[in-house]
């Protein structure tokens, strides 16, 4: 089993910043892929960004240039740093791992963008 946690979601204005970060219980060096979904209220949930351990990654059209993945291994940590947020952006934000052929979700955690 793999675990995963979200933190660093919030409210935020539109416009502004936020960095949400995932903790897996394992290396990531030992994760084939690492996701960010997310799901609004009656909505599906999408795909934001992915990353392979060899870095490569691949952004929604939605998000490009607005939000960065990143893999830290040495802390076993993804992170996905959003700027520019608009309102579209709230949902709840979801880390996602594949190993050994297996997706592994995390809880989730809420963003609300708002003023």
């Amino acid at each position: 089993q793999v675990q995963l946690v979200e933190s660093g979601g919030g409210l935020v204005q539109p416009g502004g910043s936020l960095r949400l970060s995932c903790a897996a219980s394992v290396s990531i060096r030992s994760i084939y892929a690492m996701y960010w979904y997310r799901q609004a209220p009656g909505k599906q949930r999408d795909l934001v960004v992915s990353i392979t351990t060899d870095m490569s990654t691949n952004y929604a059209d939605s998000v490009k240039g607005r939000f960065t993945i990143a893999r830290d291994n040495a802390k076993n940590t993804v992170a996905l740093q959003m700027n520019s947020l608009k309102p579209d952006d709230t949902a709840v934000y979801y880390c996602a791992a594949d190993l050994s052929g297996r997706r592994y979700w995390g809880q989730g955690t809420q963003v609300t963008v708002s003023s």
